[in-house]
């Protein structure tokens, strides 16, 4: 018997403010969203967000228009990212540790219409909505339901890539993605989250700790916000509201783990996610040893949201892994020619699924250069082994050759890091007559480090090529707005200050 023919019968695509209003029905008057004693319901936020998005829309915006949101981590900014959901507005994402030209290249790159910000007059664009206005908008728009329908492969937000490599740029990322995003954390990263749980947001919601709040929101968790991440304010936060879940980059879990107060501290913890950047063995372990084995390391980027590979509690025997694949992605390591490479050899991380980007916005050769032969290539060398786990080198553009050999930064800066009081570590070539790159290495971390030590450590544990032939010591390393390690910044300051030194 022949099937029936459907081809007619047409299927709305789920969307994010269904999920909302759900955990608004099902979890009601539990606290959603908390901070400094400010408490918002799940019905409270299901109201919120229809007020806010019927107000954008009243103002004059249209759905598939771009807007900005330049706010700190508040109950205001994660308002803001779902009523422009709800909308059917398009959420371009903005991070206040960035310069002013920062912000007017990516409104103006974006073609964004409108900016939500907090003091930050004179920004390029029609539509300027300061932090108070905001606030009023939220307590004066209709309570109407805010429902604005998008396809599911239609704009949903747009993130920048880190511009680590010339100016960033945007990356489009549709419904389809935030919902495959949303199912990875459940199934894999996060799959214990539960009601009667807190989530402590403690890295910046701009960038990889806002990707939790759809999770916790969908499971009916309490999610805890902290305007700046401070080490000992997050034990005390910790310790008073029994906070069981976060997500910290390693820069942030070694400073709670050097703050006296942590050895002594009342946790509660059942998952740390961790990622942004890699992590050093001995934070790992000294981590474990005080948490327990409740760690979770997520791997992914701009293009594929921080999924890609994850590395389970149980799998953290793995030295250097960043996992394996999430359920509903694949990855591959591919050579040059972009065929596969045999088990255990190096090339570069390739991935496909769901979960990534539909295309750099404005960027077509871009686009399809990313994603040649249907893989989104990372720019990310590493391996697999045997078992399926994969392990990451470093970026593709930043392998230097010193003597004719390749030196990965990302090796070299794992051996740096061993050392006691180290807590951030960036190698670079420098330019060298003899060597080619001159490899040369900036720690910066507890006070009373010494370069001397630190050199010695990195002599005693690599090959002569790969060693540092200097070890500068700074208070602090410069940082992308997602908390990742400049070191191109870096190599430019090291630059600079050497033909500074040439003139004088």
């Amino acid at each position: 018997m022949p099937l029936p023919h459907h081809s007619q019968r047409r299927f709305g695509p789920m969307q994010i403010g269904s999920l909302i209003r759900r955990a608004a029905r099902q979890y009601k008057d539990a606290p959603c969203l908390e901070q400094d004693g400010r408490v918002l319901s799940f019905a409270d936020f299901d109201a919120a967000t229809n007020r806010l998005g019927n107000a954008l829309l009243a103002s004059g915006l249209e759905p598939g228009d771009r807007v900005g949101v330049l706010l700190p981590n508040s109950m205001e900014c994660i308002v803001a990212y779902y009523a422009l959901a709800k909308a059917g507005l398009v959420r371009v994402g903005m991070n206040t540790r960035e310069t002013f030209d920062d912000h007017s290249y990516k409104l103006t790159d974006s073609q964004s219409r409108a900016v939500i910000h907090h003091e930050m007059p004179g920004l390029p664009v029609e539509r300027s909505i300061s932090l108070s206005e905001l606030t009023a908008m939220i307590d004066g728009g209709s309570d109407t339901p805010c429902e604005v329908p998008r396809e599911l492969d239609a704009p949903y937000r747009m993130g920048y890539t880190g511009g680590t490599t010339g100016k960033p740029k945007a990356v489009t990322l549709t419904e389809r993605g935030e919902l495959a995003e949303l199912s990875a954390f459940l199934m894999d990263l996060m799959p214990g989250m539960a009601e009667g749980d807190t989530f402590l947001h403690a890295a910046p919601i701009a960038h990889a700790s806002g990707a939790f709040f759809l999770p916790a929101l969908v499971r009916g968790v309490r999610s805890m916000t902290m305007t700046k991440f401070d080490a000992a304010e997050f034990i005390a936060l910790s310790q008073s509201t029994g906070a069981t879940m976060t997500f910290l980059v390693p820069t942030m879990l070694a400073m709670v783990l050097a703050d006296p107060a942590c050895a002594g501290a009342d946790f509660k913890y059942r998952r740390i996610a961790y990622g942004a950047s890699p992590i050093a063995e001995s934070v790992l372990r000294k981590a474990e040893d005080r948490f327990g084995r409740i760690f979770a390391q997520t791997y992914g980027q701009a293009e594929s949201p921080m999924v890609i590979t994850c590395l389970k509690p149980e799998d953290h025997d793995r030295i250097g892994s960043c996992g394996r694949p999430f359920t509903m992605v694949e990855v591959r390591v591919l050579d040059d020619d972009d065929r596969e490479v045999p088990v255990g050899e190096t090339g570069e991380i390739c991935c496909r699924g769901p979960q990534t980007m539909a295309y750099y916005w404005n960027r077509p050769e871009a686009t399809e250069k990313a994603f040649r032969n249907g893989w989104l290539h990372t720019g990310d060398v590493g391996r697999m082994d045997q078992d399926g786990f994969f392990y990451i080198l470093d970026r593709k553009n930043d392998m230097l050759i010193s003597g004719g050999y390749n030196v990965y930064p990302r090796e070299v800066e794992d051996v740096l890091l061993e050392v006691d009081g180290v807590v951030e570590a960036a190698v670079v070539g420098l330019p060298d007559e003899k060597w080619g790159d001159r490899v040369v290495a900036v720690v910066a971390g507890a006070g009373g480090l010494n370069a001397d030590t630190v050199l010695s450590h990195a002599r005693a544990q690599l090959a002569g090529h790969k060693a540092p032939k200097a070890v500068m010591i700074w208070d602090e390393l410069p940082k992308s707005g997602a908390g990742k390690i400049l070191r191109r910044s870096v190599r430019d300051r090291l630059v600079a200050a050497a033909k500074k030194e040439e003139v004088s």
